[in-house]
C-alpha cells in the first residue's frame, strides 16, 4: 500500500506523508488493485473502498481530492472530500485534514512546513511545470505563513523513459533547463523530476527525492507503459492535531 512513508516533526507538531503503490486495494485487473483514479466509469465502489482502506492505514478520516487539469491553480481546503473547482494543487492550514494528489507518470509533490502549520500537494507533469504549478504552490504556502518548506518529489517517469518530440523538450527546458534530457535509446526526452527539483530549489525549499521510475516499476501505475489500462497512485499528507 505504501511505497514510501515519512514524517517530519517539530515542537509545534508533526506531519505525516506517504506515496502509495498499486497494492492492497480491491480494483480488478487491469487496474489491480489500489487504483485511486477519480470517476473511472463503473468503478466508483472500488474507488470508495480503496480510499477508505488507504484512510484507515494512514489513520485519517478521508482525503481532500481534486480534478486535475495540468494547470497551476491552487485551492485551499478545510475538510476532506472532492474539491468542486478543478485545480492542480491543494493546501491546508487545518490539522487532521489529509490531502491527496493522484498520478500515473507525473510528479506527485508533497510539501510541508510543520512550524508554520501549512501542508500541500501538487500535480506536476510536463504541462504543469511549464504553467508554474510548483512556484505557485510554494508562493501560496508562503502567503499563509510557511517559511521552512520541505518538499518530497515522488515517483514519476524518469528522463530516460519519457520520450517527447524535440520541440516539446525545448519548450519545457525554456522554463526549467534541468528538464532537458535524452532517453536511454538516444531520443529527446523530458526529466520532469529534475525540473521540479530545480524549481523547488530556486524557491528555497528543502528537497527529498523519492526517485522511482513509474514506467520501470511494476509496483506503480504508468500511463506511459500501460496507456488506458493504467490506474493512478497517490501522494498524501496530513498535519496531525495536538489533541
Amino acid at each position: 500500500m505504501f511505497l514510501h512513508r515519512d514524517h517530519v516533526a517539530a515542537q509545534t507538531g508533526r506531519v505525516d506523508l506517504a506515496f502509495t503503490d498499486r497494492h492492497g486495494g480491491v480494483s480488478t485487473p487491469p487496474f489491480d488493485s489500489l487504483d485511486l483514479t477519480r470517476s473511472r466509469e463503473g468503478r466508483d465502489d472500488e474507488l470508495r473502498t480503496n480510499l477508505s482502506r488507504l484512510a484507515d492505514a494512514f489513520e485519517v478520516d478521508g482525503f481532500a481530492t481534486m480534478t486535475q487539469v495540468h494547470g497551476a491553480d491552487v485551492r485551499e481546503v478545510h475538510a476532506p472530500g472532492p474539491v468542486d473547482e478543478a485545480c492542480d494543487a491543494l493546501l491546508t492550514t487545518d490539522p487532521d485534514v489529509a490531502l491527496c494528489v493522484r498520478v500515473g507518470d507525473c510528479v506527485p509533490l508533497v510539501l510541508a512546513d510543520v512550524e508554520g502549520g501549512v501542508v500541500a500537494v501538487a500535480h506536476a507533469g510536463r504541462p504543469g511545470v511549464v504553467a508554474g504549478v510548483v512556484p505557485s504552490t510554494v508562493a501560496a504556502m508562503r502567503e499563509r505563513g510557511a517559511t521552512t518548506i520541505h518538499a518530497w518529489v515522488g515517483p514519476r517517469v524518469c528522463g530516460g523513459c519519457y520520450e517527447v518530440p524535440g520541440s516539446m523538450r525545448d519548450q519545457v527546458a525554456a522554463v526549467a533547463p534541468a528538464a532537458y534530457a535524452c532517453t536511454t535509446w538516444g531520443t529527446p526526452s523530458v526529466d520532469i523530476g529534475a525540473a521540479v527539483i530545480s524549481q523547488l530549489t530556486a524557491a528555497g525549499c528543502t528537497v527529498h527525492d523519492v526517485a522511482v521510475c513509474t514506467r520501470e516499476s511494476a509496483d506503480l501505475y504508468s500511463h506511459r507503459r500501460d496507456g488506458a489500462n493504467a490506474g493512478r497512485f497517490g501522494g498524501i499528507v496530513v498535519r496531525r492535531g495536538t489533541s
